[in-house]
C-alpha cells in the first residue's frame, strides 16, 4: 500500500482504468488506483458492451467517435484482445417525432465525421433479419459501431497503466478525503492514508458519495437495469448489427452463439439493487412479440443486474472543482460510460496536465445544473 501519490484515482472500472493508463503513459509518475472491489466488478462488468457515437449532443458524437478509434487500436495500444465486432448500431424508428429527431442527429453526426445514415424498414430488415417492420417508419444506422467485451478493456488498460508505472491497490476503499484550505492533503482508505494533492472520482453509481466527502455535490443516482441471455442460436447472422427499438428500448446483440438482450424499466426506481427480478419481464415479451417476435423462441440461458448511474439530463459529469483544488471527476455517463472510457481518459490526463483536451469538456461540469445549463442527451437506451 503506497503512503503518497501524485494522483490517487478512485475507481476500477472503465473509466479509472482509462485515466490511469493515459496519465502513466504521458509520463506522470505516482499515479495510484484503489478500487474497493476487483477490477471491472461495478457497473462496467454489468455492461452491454456497445460502442458508438451516434448521440444528438455534439460532445458524446465526439467522444463516442474518439474511443471507437481507440477501440480499433487496442491490440496494439495499449495490446490486449477486446473482441471488437464493428457490426453497426441499428435505431428502430416508429414514432413520427423520434423519426425527426433523429433526422436532425445523423446531419450532426454527419457533420462531425460519423457515416451514420437514415435508411427504410426494407433496409433495417436485411441488415437484422429478426426484426419485424410493421409500424417501424424509419431507422438510423452507422457501420462504424458495434459491440467489445467491458472486462477485456478494463484489464487492457490496467496492464498497460502497470506496464507505464502505474500501481492499483484492489479491495481497498475509501472512507474520507483530508482537505485544508481548499486543497486536497489526502485519501484515507480501509487500507490505509495516502498523502496526495489531486483525486480522481471514476467511482460510477458511487460518485455522489464520495463527492459528499469533500462537501462536493456530484448529481448521480444509481438505477438497476438488467440484461439477459440466450441459449445458442443456429444459423445466427455473424454480422448482426446492435439492434433497439427505441421506442421500447428493447435491444439486442450477438454474444457468443447467442443473443444478449435488454431494455430499460421505468417503473424502476433508484437505488443499489442488483438482484435479478422477474418484473420486467412482461414488458419485455410484449416488446419482444411486436418487434422481434422469433426471440421468444430463444430459450433463455442467465440474466444479471448491474447500475446506470444518472443525471438529470443524461448527459456526463466531467471536470474540475472550482471549490476545490485538483478534484477531477468523470462520472455520470448515463448508460453510455463504458463506450467513452478511452476519450474521457485522455481529457482527464490534459486536465490534470492543464493542457487543453481534444473536446471542449465544460459544458458537462457538475455545477452546470445550478446554473439551469442542463444539455439532454436523447439518444440513450
Amino acid at each position: 500500500m503506497p503512503s503518497s501519490a501524485a494522483v490517487v484515482i478512485v475507481g476500477g472500472g472503465v473509466m479509472g482504468t482509462s485515466a490511469a493508463y493515459h496519465l502513466a503513459r504521458a509520463g506522470v509518475t505516482d499515479v495510484v488506483l484503489v478500487e474497493r472491489d476487483e477490477l471491472a466488478s461495478g457497473s462496467t462488468s454489468r455492461a452491454a458492451g456497445g460502442v458508438r457515437a451516434q448521440f444528438s449532443d455534439e460532445l458524446n458524437i465526439l467522444l463516442g467517435a474518439r474511443s471507437l478509434e481507440a477501440f480499433a487500436r487496442f491490440g496494439t495500444e495499449p495490446g490486449h484482445e477486446i473482441d471488437l465486432r464493428r457490426v453497426g448500431y441499428l435505431f428502430l424508428l416508429s414514432d413520427p417525432e423520434d423519426v425527426t429527431s433523429f433526422e436532425r442527429s445523423v446531419a450532426l453526426q454527419n457533420r462531425l465525421g460519423v457515416p451514420s445514415r437514415m435508411i427504410d424498414p426494407a433496409e433495417a430488415k436485411r441488415l437484422s433479419p429478426l426484426i419485424e417492420t410493421d409500424g417501424l417508419l424509419a431507422a438510423a444506422f452507422s457501420p462504424q459501431d458495434g459491440h467489445c467485451t467491458p472486462e477485456a478493456v478494463v484489464h487492457g488498460y490496467a496492464v498497460g497503466a502497470r506496464r507505464h508505472g502505474a500501481r492499483i491497490v484492489r479491495n481497498c476503499e475509501v472512507i474520507g478525503i483530508d482537505t485544508a484550505g481548499g486543497e486536497i492533503s489526502a485519501v484515507v482508505t480501509t487500507r490505509g492514508r495516502i498523502a496526495t494533492s489531486t483525486v480522481i472520482c471514476a467511482a460510477g453509481a458511487w460518485s455522489a458519495q464520495l463527492g459528499a466527502m469533500v462537501g462536493i455535490d456530484l448529481p448521480v443516482e444509481p438505477l438497476r437495469r438488467q440484461i439477459a441471455f440466450t441459449e445458442p442460436v443456429a444459423d445466427l447472422p455473424p454480422d448482426l448489427p446492435m439492434t433497439i427499438d427505441f421506442s421500447t428500448t428493447f435491444y439486442f446483440h450477438g454474444e457468443g452463439q447467442g443473443l444478449l438482450l435488454g431494455m430499460s424499466d421505468p417503473e424502476q426506481t433508484p437505488g443499489y439493487e442488483l438482484s435479478v427480478s422477474d418484473a420486467w419481464l412482461p414488458r419485455l415479451t410484449r416488446a419482444m412479440e411486436m418487434r422481434a417476435p422469433a426471440v421468444l423462441d430463444m430459450g433463455m440461458s442467465s440474466a444479471w443486474a448491474g447500475l446506470y448511474e444518472i443525471t438529470p439530463d443524461h448527459n456526463a459529469l466531467i471536470g474540475e472543482s472550482p471549490q476545490l483544488s485538483r478534484f477531477l471527476y468523470a462520472t455520470g455517463f448515463s448508460g453510455h460510460g463504458f463506450l467513452q472510457g478511452p476519450a474521457v481518459g485522455e481529457v482527464l490526463r490534459d486536465l490534470y496536465l492543464g493542457r487543453k483536451p481534444f473536446v471542449d469538456v465544460t459544458p458537462l461540469a457538475a455545477d452546470r445544473f445550478a446554473g439551469d445549463a442542463a444539455r439532454p442527451e436523447i439518444n440513450c437506451v
